[in-house]
């Protein structure tokens, strides 16, 4: 049984991109979640510890990671939980590791841009969807709200 982890955090220093010898793109970061807490008797928050992960993704992730994300922005980080026992000069500790499903920006701090990546089909627009704009399939409204037509020779933009 894998056990699934959901994390919201800042990334802690810039991710790490490679290829490894078997051509595999992998990424790499740390990833900090702050941990508060309310103070009932004082009624403030007060910080209490950091949790630190070690963020790994890999393949086409691992890409859109790299080309996404910079040091300190807040992420939600979804995947499989790793606990890795290590030693190393007399210390003992556990690493604890996430194996990334699906990274996104948190957007209760800010904005982001979604940049559809270019498919066989050709490039199909990531702009927002409105929920009741009375179509069938995903129609990507420009800035203005207008709707735009799904892109030519598919029969949805994914």
């Amino acid at each position: 049984m894998q056990d699934i982890i959901t994390v919201t955090g800042n990334v802690a220093g810039p991710p790490e991109f490679k290829i490894t010898a078997g051509g595999l793109p992998v990424v790499n970061f740390r990833l900090g979640s702050a941990q508060r807490r309310l103070d009932r008797s004082t009624g403030t928050w007060v910080d209490d510890g950091t949790n630190w992960y070690n963020v790994s993704a890999f393949r086409g992730l691992a890409e859109h990671i790299a080309a996404s994300v910079t040091k300190g922005e807040p992420l939600v980080v979804t995947g499989r939980l790793r606990l890795r026992p290590w030693e190393a000069g007399g210390k003992k500790g556990v690493s604890i590791d996430i194996d990334a499903d699906t990274v996104g920006h948190d957007l209760r701090w800010g904005t982001t841009t979604y940049t559809k990546q270019a498919t066989a089909q050709g490039t199909a627009s990531a702009a927002p969807v409105s929920p009741d704009d009375g179509q069938d399939s995903w129609a990507a409204p420009g800035l203005d709200g207008a709707a735009a037509a799904p892109a030519v020779g598919s029969e949805t933009p994914f």
